[in-house]
């Protein structure tokens, strides 16, 4: 299940795509899985030294508990140092900005986010 922004490839012009992990709760994975999140708002800014995606609505998992997540908190993206500095540089220049294209399960079960 993959959950996609469309809106994204039509407003922006998107120079380079790279795939990020992400550090996630297990209630927000059970709620990726079911295919209840939303990325048209989201966008990647730097945090804390490294990179971090802001504004993604994951649903509260209905089976969930007390320990369920915050819907829309801060995730951490994983990236290697050279790749982080790299779009922070891009960054720098006006009028760029990261954004989700793609949320997705790759071939091993792991999350990833695919930024544009």
């Amino acid at each position: 299940m993959a959950i996609l922004n469309r809106r994204a490839r039509a407003e922006y012009f998107i120079d380079d795509e790279i795939e990020a992990g992400l550090i996630l709760k297990g209630t927000e994975v059970k709620s990726l899985r079911a295919g209840k999140a939303n990325i048209q708002d989201a966008f990647a800014a730097p945090k804390e030294g490294g990179l971090w995606l802001l504004n993604c609505y994951i649903a509260e998992y209905s089976g969930g508990n007390r320990e369920n997540h915050e819907p829309m908190r801060p995730r951490q993206l994983l990236l290697h140092k050279r790749e982080i500095n790299k779009l922070l540089g891009k960054t720098k220049t006006k009028g760029v900005t990261l954004i989700p294209l793609k949320l997705y399960f790759n071939q091993r079960g792991l999350a990833k986010i695919l930024l544009g």
